[in-house]
């Protein structure tokens, strides 16, 4: 652009609007003649006190602004902003200007179809550069549902609420003018403000909408399993999930995962909806993060941080929270930019803060020396579980662990042999911590009672974040050393055999080889009759049992007692 052109858009700045009118005849003719001059489309963004905040070369969509930069922004108001843009084609204004207004929740879109080379006005005077003019508002949606967890009952399913707005017949400048920009704004912030507390539901819940993105390396039905499990992590976190966006890619965008298009979708689906938090159903890089959610205009987490909240919330012992923070800090470090998270630390700033240090350094570090000090803790820990297996090792006391996919029903599996009171909830994570209960089972062929010691460990799941591995790795040393594993898998579960896969896939990252393993499948009152079949068909030696119903438990003594005399024998 030349630079009188500049200039005259940079003038543009100095104009003011009066607050109750959405705009004036001469500075639509002013900015429709500059958009003449430079043959392009622009786009004037005026506060509600008259003054241009913003200009852009550009489209509504190519200069529409970005959500975190909005003054206010919210679904139950507006963003205190109106858009005057020109057109260079005589027609409405299309899909993609309506679609940029609602993603900024903008007071007004004025658009103004200018003629291209101006024109005389009848009986002489100025020339005028302006056809007609648009005016669009959004407007409230009273038929909009909120849907409620669970969700899996709702995914794969097209849900996408698009967002409703009135557009006037064309106007000349004068009836443009003569709109009453505070009434319309009034009137329509009080329809979204009683449409907006018609919705809410819980505010102690977030309200969630999950993000998947399916890829040529897992097949559709892997794909849904996963989107499936997300929403039961979210319900089981707290949240409550409203609506599933997906997207097929061959490989996942860079910069923010899914497509720039879905990524709009998913910015306007969050505004229609009231959404006030995203998951993706993978890991994120800080730089993803940071970039959906400077688009998106609310906060984005991925399926770790889901985990990780989880664990949070269930963890009870000491040793628990200990290692939920290590697994935590060990997370967060490398996302500390552009999160705008703070983190307290004691003492005051003297000494704290070298020349130039920035507060991000200084948080830093911080957190590095919080995470040194978690993991001498956690070392310290192992040490301690060491010396309480080695205890039981010299009285000769067996060990079994129980291990499984999340849900699996491992805690009411020991409450139902052991009369233990572990917690148990049909939620993934329900519990923990570690639990070690004695229980006595016929031991070999004599059938003499044996005494064995059998752990309660933390639930599997696909892709178990290396994070989460490497803080619970004291926990998991109870598998690693235990004689013999009880493999538990919920044959219910219409993704059983990818949930054995894997438990065992996560069992061969182990440092120390675990001992044999006895696979169990539980739930059986639950699961349908070719289910059974096949899993008789593909694991033979296989026990089947209820553990609610209590169905099965004598037989799992006795193999059980089987199990350790080849384990014992096997040393």
């Amino acid at each position: 652009m030349k630079s009188s052109q500049l200039k005259q858009l940079q003038r543009l700045y100095h104009q003011r609007i009066p607050g109750d009118r959405i705009t004036t005849p001469e500075f639509s003719q002013r900015l429709a003649a500059i958009s003449t001059e430079v043959n392009q489309p622009v786009c004037a963004y005026i506060n509600r006190r008259g003054q241009v905040i913003r200009v852009g070369v550009g489209t509504p969509r190519q200069t529409q602004i970005p959500p975190m930069e909005l003054p206010r922004y919210g679904a139950e108001r507006l963003s205190g902003i109106r858009c005057i843009a020109t057109h260079l084609k005589p027609e409405p204004p299309n899909e993609a200007a309506l679609t940029a207004m609602a993603l900024q929740r903008l007071d007004a879109l004025v658009v103004l179809n200018i003629t291209g080379t101006g024109f005389t006005r009848r009986g002489g005077g100025a020339t005028g550069y302006v056809k007609e003019a648009y005016l669009a508002h959004l407007t409230p949606q009273e038929s909009r549902t909120l849907i409620t967890s669970p969700a899996a009952t709702k995914i794969g399913e097209s849900q996408i609420q698009s967002p409703s707005w009135n557009i006037s017949p064309p106007l000349d400048l004068d009836d443009l003018a003569d709109q009453d920009l505070v009434d319309l704004v009034e009137n329509l912030e009080a329809e979204f403000q009683r449409e907006f507390i018609a919705q809410e539901v819980d505010a102690d819940h977030d309200r969630v909408l999950i993000v998947g993105l399916m890829t040529s390396e897992v097949t559709p039905l892997q794909f849904q399993d996963t989107l499936v499990e997300l929403a039961r992590l979210v319900d089981t976190a707290g949240g409550d999930v409203l609506q599933t966006i997906q997207q097929k890619r061959s490989r996942v965008h860079p910069q923010t995962v899914v497509g720039e298009g879905k990524v709009q979708e998913i910015a306007l689906t969050a505004q229609t909806l009231g959404v006030n938090l995203v998951v993706f159903d993978r890991d994120l890089s800080p730089s993803q993060v940071r970039n959906l959610e400077m688009q998106i205009g609310i906060r984005v987490v991925d399926r770790t941080e889901v985990i990780l909240d989880i664990f949070a919330q269930r963890a009870q012992s000491r040793a628990g929270k200990l290692q939920v923070e290590l697994a935590q800090l060990e997370y967060m470090q490398p996302r500390l930019a552009g999160r705008g998270r703070t983190m307290s630390r004691l003492g005051g700033g003297i000494g704290t803060r070298g020349p130039g240090e920035t507060k991000l350094e200084t948080e830093r570090r911080a957190i590095g020396q919080r995470i040194s000090r978690l993991q001498k803790e956690v070392t310290q820990l192992q040490a301690h579980r060491s010396r309480l297996r080695q205890r039981r090792q010299h009285r000769e006391v067996p060990s079994v662990a129980l291990v499984g996919y999340t849900n699996a029903g491992k805690s009411t599996l020991l409450n139902a042999l052991t009369n233990a009171e572990v917690y148990t909830a049909d939620q993934l994570f329900a519990t923990l911590d570690p639990t070690t209960r004695r229980l006595v089972i016929p031991y070999g062929e004599t059938n003499e009672h044996q005494e064995i010691l059998i752990t309660d460990t933390v639930g599997f799941i696909h892709e178990l974040p290396a994070s989460l591995m490497d803080a619970f790795r004291a926990t998991l040393e109870e598998v690693t050393e235990a004689d013999a594993l009880l493999h538990l898998v919920d044959l219910s579960h219409p993704a059983w055999l990818r949930h054995i896969r894997s438990v065992r896939e996560i069992l061969a990252q182990m440092p120390i080889t675990p001992g044999p393993a006895l696979v169990i499948f539980n739930k059986i009152d639950q699961a349908n009759s070719e289910t059974l079949a096949l899993a008789r068909e593909e694991f033979p030696l296989a026990v089947f049992i209820s553990a609610s119903q209590r169905l099965g438990l004598e037989t799992l003594r006795h193999r059980l007692g089987q199990l350790i005399q080849y384990a014992v024998d096997s040393r």
